[in-house]
């Protein structure tokens, strides 16, 4: 008998939280009352025992992915490598840099695919799957760093925009960075993209060797971490202005090739205060009037 994951509607009684472990999910569906209903009925059932299918191959989606060959079985862990494996030729990436985009990707299509709905939105901890059918659109708040509140821009992503996924990466993040970027916010065409190209474009902002960054192995904080020995980010002194650009032009560059390449459609990428946004023009952004910090934009189109 597959465990039940905690499962309620939220106090507005529109969206729905799933809960099992590590998996945190809230959704929210517009369309007629039957198709909403039959959509959270179709989320639930894929959700229940997820967890543990993808606990089941554990040890080999932590392991390095391989470029061309994947052994693994399910079809969440398949779509995890597939999501990295453009990555693997020039960077140490394994599939658990892909698991909450492709949960997300999972019971969205789940919802799709037992309901007609206007607009859909599976948000796994900040990494979200969207479906927007014609005249709909999804805005989403950009925050300077994750574990604060307050936003600093809004995107909005319309029916014609390719978009379909957004995710978030960074040093004050779920995850370990190796980078110090506050926070990177990347849009592709799908959640399990946008969360592998996040996990590298984060990784990128980085000032190696600097003092004021302090690293250590990944697996004194965490033995089981998919990144073995690798230093990640723990903390970050000041910085001085240049240091700062410097920072987010080597992560802008690594922006700029996965948009060539057709990895990412959009990324935003803060540190101390300052932004810098690389992608295609036609995903809408408005400054939001409470902007936090010294907040300045650098805007890169291509």
């Amino acid at each position: 008998m597959k465990r039940l994951p905690q499962m309620a509607l939220l106090p507005d009684g529109k969206r729905l939280h799933l809960q099992d472990g590590p998996i945190d999910l809230v959704i929210e569906a517009k369309g007629s009352d039957a198709d909403v209903h039959a959509a959270y009925q179709a989320a639930a059932y894929r959700f229940t025992g997820l967890l543990d299918e993808l606990c089941t191959e554990l040890a080999e989606l932590r392991q390095a992915a391989d470029p061309v060959r994947c052994t693994l079985q399910g079809v969440v862990a398949r779509r995890m490598h597939m999501a990295v494996a453009p990555f693997v030729a020039d960077h140490f990436i394994t599939p658990m840099a892909a698991v909450a985009g492709s949960v997300a990707e999972e019971i969205l299509g789940a919802m799709l695919g037992a309901a007609q709905l206007d607009r859909a939105y599976v948000n796994n901890g900040g990494d979200i799957a969207l479906h927007l059918a014609d005249g709909e659109q999804f805005t989403i708040g950009l925050m300077d760093r994750p574990d604060r509140h307050g936003l600093l821009r809004a995107m909005t992503i319309d029916a014609d925009d390719p978009a379909r996924g957004v995710a978030t990466s960074g040093r004050h993040g779920r995850s370990f960075s190796l980078g110090i970027a506050d926070a990177v916010t990347v849009l592709a065409r799908t959640a399990s993209q946008a969360d592998a190209a996040a996990t590298i474009i984060a990784n990128a902002v980085d000032l190696p060797g600097h003092p004021a960054v302090v690293r250590c192995p990944a697996n004194e904080l965490q033995p089981d971490s998919d990144l073995g020995a690798r230093l990640v980010t723990r903390d970050l002194g000041a910085l001085g202005e240049n240091e700062v650009e410097q920072a987010l032009r080597a992560g802008a560059g690594q922006a700029q090739q996965l948009f060539a390449a057709g990895l990412i459609e959009s990324a935003a990428l803060r540190l101390l205060g300052e932004t810098v946004v690389v992608g295609t023009t036609g995903i809408g952004t408005c400054a939001l009037p409470a902007l936090h910090g010294r907040a300045i934009q650098g805007t890169v189109h291509v």
